[in-house]
């Protein structure tokens, strides 16, 4: 089965590479349910350059929450809630006014939902800039970290 899911994961780098790694960050930023971090430590276990990749998953991510944000801004709390839940807005409500630019960076750092954060730092009308700043500072450590790690394990 291990063989199998090598084998699986070598095709989907080998077709798509750093393309595909960037539409599955950018979508995953807006709305789409897969994190990008399996196809980073994977692209990078199965040849991809770890910084590259790293970055241009940051930079997929970064673009991709810019479109969540400006979702948020202007289709606003009755779509957010309809997609995501009132659970999440009412817990993103309590994040934002307390923590701000913090909430964007943690959440783009840790298994938080990045799509909920970017379309309630839209809500909430967050500067724009700060929410690029955090989302830069929170996405690219990670993604580096995960590069990095696939590279580790392709030397197995």
């Amino acid at each position: 089965m291990l063989d199998s899911l090598k084998e699986w994961a070598t095709d989907i780098v080998a077709e798509y590479g750093y393309i595909g790694i960037f539409f599955i960050a950018f979508t995953e930023s807006i709305i789409q349910p897969v994190p990008p971090d399996p196809f980073i430590t994977g692209g990078t276990a199965f040849g991809l350059v770890p910084l590259k990749t790293a970055i241009i998953a940051g930079i997929g991510s970064v673009l991709g929450g810019v479109v969540g944000y400006f979702l948020g801004k202007f289709l606003g709390e009755p779509v957010f809630k309809k997609l995501f839940s009132e659970k999440w807005y009412d817990k993103g409500e309590i994040l934002f006014r307390k923590y701000g630019i913090w909430a964007v960076i943690v959440a783009g750092f840790t298994p938080i939902p990045f799509k909920v954060i970017c379309w309630l730092a839209g809500i909430f009308e967050m500067p724009i800039l700060g929410f690029i700043i955090g989302a830069i500072i929170g996405r690219l450590p990670r993604f580096v970290l995960m590069a990095y790690f696939g590279k580790w394990l392709g030397g197995f």
